[in-house]
């Protein structure tokens, strides 16, 4: 069976679980649409103005929808946040104070992380570097999460606990709202006080819930990810308790100024946009995942999350087994891309990974992961880890090139 009749097999085999993507979709919108017309979201909304970025209606409004959509009590959407490692890590030092923990709940955090917690670099000012410990749960050997040690770990001085809602570079499960909520109650029974703060990138609109809905304290994550719906150019949010959503702005500009200010650079139409397409764009990418798994999984490689399962955010990871097949596979998305499709991905260093990364990334908005991207760290057990997808059959376009591509190395 050759590559092209592979996919038709597998769009057939899927047309349940993409029916089920769309109902999905239609309820996150219906979310949307509500906040835009409860906060009566109108043109003159688009207008931003300069300088500090005082009174800013637009951008003060859209907070407010945001908010709302994702269940929180204050949020604040910011094209001044570089990433979502940028907006985790004002959170962090909004939080965080000398003398703190913080613990990982799920293992070693996402590889950007590890130099704003200290666990490689020096001298650039990290969490450790201001006295702040740092601590993770190991998951158990079938890779979930210690149920029996999350419910003994809190200690006095156990700050805040650091949820990864995705499986970044790591093969694990993502996980779903209803772990993401039992964490919470077990964290709040051990301490009420200490703050539940969720890496919320790559899995808005996944469900039809978000962390906030379900007791986390605060979360963060990118615009170029899913909230920004494919067409937002830059920036992040941090979202949940008020006083710490003001405290992680405090940390994006200065105590304070907080979230009164920040110019919005005439970005306010696509920041509104964005979140209005973004509930489609992320079901377009999960059923780009869906097909990917199905289909690698057909060929005999192990794929993460597995055929037909419940997906948690747009990421899906196969195991390629030697770095040539992770390079090919790379290069075959780059040539099936809109943009750049005549470049060849080459292993490279970048700034915060440990490892050479890999890269295929020929998306309209640059690093957008919401956009169909695959990418993958340069070490064993070489994986490709799959994002995003505007629609899926471009997914399925992108794919009959990487199935010949891998077959041949």
């Amino acid at each position: 069976m050759n590559s092209l009749e592979q996919l038709r097999q597998a769009e057939e085999a899927l047309l349940q679980i993409f029916s089920g993507i769309d109902a999905t979709v239609k309820q996150n919108l219906q979310r949307v649409l509500n906040a835009f017309r409860h906060h009566s979201v109108g043109a003159h909304h688009f207008a931003g103005v300069t300088g500090y970025g005082h009174d800013d209606m637009g951008r003060e409004t859209l907070d407010k929808v945001f908010a709302e959509v994702m269940g929180a009590q204050k949020a604040a959407v910011r094209v001044q946040f570089v990433s979502g490692t940028h907006a985790i890590a004002c959170a962090l030092f909004g939080v965080l104070r000398p003398g703190d923990e913080m613990l990982a709940v799920v293992g070693a955090p996402y590889d950007t992380l590890e130099e704003v917690i200290g666990l490689r670099g020096k001298g650039q000012g990290s969490l450790i570097e201001f006295g702040i410990s740092y601590r993770q749960l190991e998951l158990t050997s079938a890779g979930r999460i210690d149920w029996n040690a999350l419910s003994q770990s809190i200690q006095e001085n156990t700050k805040l606990v650091l949820i990864q809602r995705s499986c970044g570079y790591a093969w694990r499960s993502s996980l779903s709202i209803e772990e993401i909520e039992k964490i919470i109650k077990i964290v709040k029974q051990q301490n009420p006080h200490t703050v539940c703060f969720v890496d919320n990138c790559y899995g808005e609109f996944i469900e039809t819930q978000e962390p906030t809905h379900v007791g986390a304290d605060l979360m963060a994550g990118s615009l170029i990810k899913n909230p920004g719906g494919t067409i937002v150019t830059a920036g992040g949010y941090v979202a949940g308790r008020e006083d710490l959503v003001e405290a992680a702005a405090c940390r994006l500009t200065a105590p304070g100024i907080g979230s009164e200010g920040g110019a919005t650079f005439d970005q306010l139409r696509l920041l509104y946009q964005g979140l209005f397409l973004a509930p489609q764009m992320v079901g377009e990418a999960m059923k780009g995942t869906h097909l990917t798994g199905y289909v690698f999984d057909k060929l005999g490689y192990p794929v993460n999350p597995p055929p037909l399962a419940p997906r948690r955010d747009v990421i899906q990871a196969i195991k390629l087994g030697s770095p040539e097949k992770l390079i090919a596979f790379c290069k075959a998305i780059q040539q099936s891309s809109p943009i750049g499709s005549y470049l060849d991905p080459v292993p490279d260093e970048m700034p915060g990974y440990e490892s050479q990364v890999v890269m295929a990334g020929g998306t309209f908005i640059e690093g957008s992961t919401l956009e169909f991207s695959a990418d993958g760290p340069l070490r064993e057990p070489y994986i490709v880890y799959c994002q995003g997808g505007t629609h899926w059959t471009h997914v399925s376009i992108a794919l009959e090139k990487a199935i010949a591509a891998v077959g041949k190395v």
